[in-house]
């Protein structure tokens, strides 16, 4: 288990440094097979699907782990929320992944398709300051601002206020945000438009933005590789991508009025009254961003399998059902591990019987768990 976590630690800094020199995020180009799937042997079925880059880490663990104990396989694209619903409404992959649920435009694509929450996770606000020691503090007020431009060097009075005693550098800074479109931006934006009225009036909440300030990278990855190798840079990932990495992550100023680390336990505590706001939201579609909660972290978020509740080849609807059945109940250990949190178990339940409510082929059959 360790031995396959460290691996996997390995894959996400190799993808970091990828981005890092400029080039396509892992997956950028359609149905390219991976070295595992080439040598699967006679008989597996192979799965496509495409989407948010804020997965990754816990997919790729998910899918091999799986790959041990069953005759599956799964090409997984990390391109991003939007590019991965583009190819599911495209019909080019067999389910998609997204931070952020179906638009009603890209739902009127693919009627009856669902958004189904799979894990729940952290976005960090990392920085490169090898100067600070301390973790530095920060509101959603202030993150807003040195995203919208008007605060530009990292001793500005109102971060000196929010951290006293830290000796903050005299350095510009340098915003990092997605190039691409983002689940991850949509979650971030999300909750700046929460805490924000400036924001939510000059930018607002989407998986791709008119930046008012900053550079662009593509994937959480290259956000990561941008932040890591630029003195100065401020950027927004998910947390997976940063303690891979060793970047230091900004404590947040929550609902509560405490400052709180993005970490699985503050993740679950932000999550804790989804079930009862499901019964008003039954297709899954709500926030939690800056949720009540003394420990709550205000940046978290679940993320969704976005899948056809009718699906014509029944092989691979069965396949698609049991992988991810599998995931939600046996992976949690897995996914904790990489510091996202798993569903809270009413919810699970609820998404669990949508998934084995799937139904394929000419004839609409069920396909359920096997």
């Amino acid at each position: 288990m360790i031995k396959h976590l460290r691996r996997t630690s390995v894959s996400i800094a190799a993808m970091v440094a990828l981005a890092a020199c400029g080039g396509n995020d892992r997956g950028a180009t359609p149905g390219a097979m991976t070295q595992q799937q080439a040598a699967a042997p006679e008989g597996t079925l192979t799965l496509v699907g495409a989407g948010s880059t804020f997965d990754y880490p816990v997919f790729s663990r998910w899918f091999a782990d799986y790959a041990k104990q069953h005759p599956v396989r799964v090409n997984y694209q990390s391109i991003g929320s939007g590019g991965g619903i583009r190819q599911f409404t495209q019909g080019t992959v067999d389910f998609g992944a997204s931070d952020a649920p179906l638009t009603p435009e890209e739902q009127a694509k693919v009627p009856g398709a669902m958004n189904l929450p799979v894990i729940l996770g952290s976005v960090g606000i990392t920085y490169n300051l090898p100067s600070v020691r301390r973790p530095l503090k920060l509101t959603g007020d202030v993150l807003a601002r040195i995203y919208l431009g008007e605060i530009t060097k990292w001793n500005d009075p109102a971060l000196a206020a929010l951290n006293p005693g830290v000796s903050l550098p005299g350095r510009d800074i340098l915003v990092v945000h997605r190039s691409d479109g983002s689940g991850t931006t949509y979650i971030f934006s999300d909750y700046l438009s929460a805490v924000s009225a400036v924001w939510k009036q000059k930018v607002g909440t989407g998986k791709s933005l008119s930046w008012p300030a900053g550079l662009g990278a593509k994937g959480n990855e290259g956000v990561t590789g941008q932040v890591k190798q630029t003195e100065g840079g401020v950027g927004y990932v998910e947390q997976a991508y940063a303690e891979e990495n060793h970047l230091p992550m900004a404590q947040m100023k929550n609902a509560g009025g405490r400052f709180v680390a993005p970490s699985v336990a503050s993740t679950r505590v932000a999550a804790a009254g989804l079930a009862q706001q499901i019964q008003q939201h039954p297709d899954f579609k709500l926030s939690i961003v800056n949720a009540p909660g003394a420990d709550a972290y205000p940046i978290a978020a679940w993320s969704y399998l976005v899948v056809h509740q009718q699906m014509a080849d029944c092989a691979k609807a069965k396949a698609l059902v049991d992988l991810f059945s599998w995931s939600l109940t046996e992976g949690d250990a897995a996914a904790e591990q990489l510091h996202y949190a798993p569903l809270p178990e009413n919810v699970q339940a609820q998404v669990l019987e949508k998934l084995q409510g799937i139904t394929c082929g000419p004839d609409r059959q069920p396909v359920g768990r096997r």
